[in-house]
């Protein structure tokens, strides 16, 4: 190759090189999206746990929702007190407020409670179980027992009690609906932790048909909707508490029920599993 035709390819190549880098620079101006600078700073002092129980796709959405105002710390239920103040001192924000939601259980028959008509053998969870005649249970409504909800807690806010019910620790829950989604009898729910009067059932069988195959499930005996008028109505042989009309709750609700379906709880659902826990660990 002489030098003429040497110059001229590189003269070429230069010049498509040029072009190409002309082209980047123009796209980079016309599609660049600015971006916070304070998104990955507050990214970075978020928990990273990606639960959701803020409302948010993961950390990075709920970032990005506090960058643009749209959110406060305070939504973020993992992070501790402290962390919620240092977040909110960052974006010069107040910390906000949140009500505190746990996970409940709408079942309280476990093992001692609920009749058994056949032995489940088989994989040990509650999906697989509940594909099998409803793991042997007599209330088909019932909780199963094999602990799916508490595998898929990251928080260890579940655990498995000596009587086959998962127990929430409300300090603990974060209300990120993994549990809700494991369950395969759709048995949790996600309710504001100052909510204290619950239904901890789901038979729809009336009267002695219900209590033949759980000692604690709803009797339809109405005494909770005498006590409780324009809170509690009986439909479809269950009592449905109208949580638009909260105000109206008291412990006088629960207080007749004389199956235990209807409880008035403060703090954890199930206060006696902690007596099993302590006996354990000693």
């Amino acid at each position: 190759m002489n030098p003429g035709d040497f110059l001229l390819s590189a003269g070429i190549l230069g010049g498509v090189g040029l072009g190409f880098a002309l082209l980047i620079a123009l796209a980079h101006r016309r599609f660049y999206v600015w971006e916070d600078p304070r998104l990955e700073a507050v990214s970075q002092m978020l928990p990273g746990n990606n639960c959701g129980a803020c409302g948010f796709p993961g950390c990075r959405g709920f970032a990005e929702e506090l960058v643009t105002g749209k959110t406060s710390p305070a939504t973020c239920t993992v992070m501790s007190a402290d962390q919620r103040e240092e977040v909110a001192e960052l974006m010069g924000v107040e910390v906000g407020t949140a009500a505190l939601r746990v996970a409940r259980l709408l079942c309280a028959g476990g093992r001692d409670e609920a009749v058994r008509r056949a032995e489940y053998v088989g994989l040990q969870t509650c999906a697989a179980a509940a594909a099998v005649s409803a793991g042997g249970r007599g209330c088909t409504w019932g909780c199963l027992g094999l602990g799916d909800c508490a595998r898929v807690c990251i928080f260890d806010a579940i655990w498995m009690s000596d009587n086959g019910l998962p127990v929430v620790e409300p300090e603990l829950c974060t209300a990120c609906g993994d549990c809700v989604e494991a369950c395969p009898k759709d048995l949790f729910i996600l309710m504001p932790a100052e909510q204290n009067l619950l239904v901890q059932c789901r038979n729809l069988l009336d009267g002695e048909p219900a209590t033949d195959v759980c000692r604690v499930a709803c009797n339809t005996c109405r005494r909770c909707e005498a006590d409780a008028p324009g809170l509690i109505t009986i439909r479809d042989g269950l009592a449905v508490i109208d949580y638009d009309r909260y105000d109206l709750a008291s412990p006088a609700a629960a207080a007749r029920c004389p199956t235990g379906a209807i409880v008035w709880l403060e703090g954890r659902q199930f206060p006696e599993a902690s007596i099993q826990l302590e006996k354990a660990a000693s």
